[in-house]
């Protein structure tokens, strides 16, 4: 794994189009908040790091990379009032 103690990793967004996203290992895997996402998009990733795909995060963390909010449910309609 590359980077500094395998603290990034990259995101394949889509074909030849990488994101680089920092990694919180103390938090739980299913949390939105363990990825944040550092730099801008690339055709290549680095050899070196890990690469994970899109579908594989979150959806919250999703919506953060592709710049698309979730789809708005009853729920949350309903909580905010």
């Amino acid at each position: 794994m590359g980077g500094k103690h395998g603290k990034y990793v990259y995101v394949k967004v889509k074909d030849n189009e990488y994101v680089k996203v920092r990694v919180f290992k103390n938090k739980p895997e299913d949390d939105p908040e363990r990825y944040i996402v550092v730099g801008p998009k690339r055709s290549t990733a680095p050899l070196t790091y890990e690469v994970v795909k899109l579908d594989d995060l979150p959806e919250e963390v999703q919506a953060k990379i592709t710049g698309k909010h979730a789809p708005v449910t009853e729920e949350d309609v309903e909580e905010t009032g």
